[in-house]
């Protein structure tokens, strides 16, 4: 079956944030040693998001998969689980690497996103200027390293910050002439020098225009979460990173930083003015999305007045959804449609598959066009690119219809 995985990604090298940063920022993102380990330092505060920044060593693919299949009786914590770890693997920074993991997988295209990256917006959030200067020169770092397509398999995502709305524009019109095919946005509230904002109000607009003209699609990807400081008045904030989240963290997060990014591209009206955008949610699982639906309706049985469209539409017009390879793509089914739900296996994270056609452990029971629709086809028509599944009638969006 013809895979496009909706969620591969890259391990950056350290210069991925310095080598094409100019040098008045510099001093303000160092990597700094302390005892055996190496961490990122931003704006002089020590980084613990991730607790490996350099990758040079790295927990194997698919190391935490019991885990996120609620397969842990013995309790083991992720760092348990990730052991000593291993060599990054070559797939994760070489392009021609990546394609020959991709050969091996099977698996035909892949979404490539950054790691690092996860951690920049949100640690330099004080600075805009800075921000939007990190966030260059990644991207510069991504062109040169892997380009922002290889062989029309590898589509990396640059990434577009938009605190400085003219400053995003020219980024927009950079990654384009580069070649970019998709671009990479977190899902949250952006800091410029009026503050925080939601990035779906009208002063964004000339941003989301462009976009549309140049069709391009753009993928919100979890990243650093916007709610850290809202955590740590009810728990001491003893560590950040990933690998050691409480039980009360892990459980109050959830995907809010997610819905509420959607709920501001909907309310706020972005994708009304502009319904030609193309958005997909990936790693931010889909439980989300029926509660979501839910208010929405709500919402729009008390004040109808506010919309001009009702919301159910506009997201299903807009939105698609990659479901966590342990969740339930009925999430997405039931509400959004066949033709919205994405599949991505995280490689090489360890939250990630191992393999990516190790999903069919976790699936539930597709027919054959569910599946060319689910595992590739769905993530073409995202892109915009040719569809993959000899059905002829598969070029037909999907009616809306319950996994069952």
């Amino acid at each position: 079956m013809p895979i496009f995985d909706a969620d591969q990604h890259i391990y950056e090298t350290p210069d991925a944030l310095t080598k094409f940063l100019p040098d008045e920022f510099k001093p303000k993102i160092q990597f700094v040693n302390i005892g055996r380990h190496t961490r990122v330092a931003v704006m002089g505060r020590i980084n613990d998001y991730m607790p490996n920044p350099t990758f040079e060593r790295v927990a194997a693919p698919g190391a935490h998969e019991k885990f996120y299949a609620g397969q842990n009786p013995e309790g083991l914590t992720l760092r348990q689980m990730s052991g000593r770890g291993i060599d990054t693997p070559p797939g994760a920074r070489d392009p021609q690497e990546r394609l020959r993991v991709l050969d091996q997988q099977g698996v035909d295209e892949c979404l490539n996103f950054p790691t690092l990256a996860n951690l920049v917006e949100h640690s330099t959030a004080e600075d805009p200027d800075l921000t939007a200067a990190v966030i260059h020169a990644l991207n510069e770092w991504l062109y040169e390293t892997w380009s922002f397509n290889v062989e029309n398999r590898i589509f990396t995502t640059p990434v577009l910050t938009l605190g400085l709305v003219d400053n995003a524009r020219r980024e927009l019109e950079w990654i384009l002439d580069k070649g970019a095919k998709v671009a990479l946005i977190k899902p949250a509230p952006v800091k410029g020098y009026k503050g925080w904002r939601s990035p779906a109000l009208p002063e964004f607009d000339p941003f989301w225009r462009d976009v549309e003209d140049a069709g391009l699609p753009i993928v919100l990807h979890a990243s650093q979460p916007p709610l850290q400081e809202y955590i740590d008045k009810w728990e001491p904030p003893t560590t950040h990173n990933a690998f050691e989240m409480s039980a009360f963290k892990w459980t109050v997060l959830g995907h809010r930083e997610i819905a509420d990014m959607i709920t501001s591209l909907i309310c706020h009206g972005t994708l009304t003015r502009f319904p030609k955008l193309r958005i997909a949610s990936v790693e931010n699982g889909s439980s989300w999305i029926k509660p979501l639906f839910d208010d929405l309706q709500l919402t729009y049985g008390k004040m109808p007045q506010n919309f001009e469209e009702h919301p159910h539409d506009v997201f299903r017009r807009n939105i698609w959804v990659s479901p966590f390879w342990e969740g339930k793509v009925e999430d997405v089914v039931n509400t959004v449609g066949w033709d919205r739900v994405l599949f991505g296996s995280d490689w090489p994270h360890p939250e990630g598959l191992a393999e990516p056609k190790r999903y069919w452990h976790y699936s539930e029971g597709m027919t054959r066009r569910r599946a060319y629709d689910f595992m590739g086809d769905n993530a073409r028509r995202f892109m915009g690119l040719p569809l993959k599944n000899p059905d002829p009638d598969a070029v037909k969006p999907p009616v809306l219809e319950s996994v069952g």
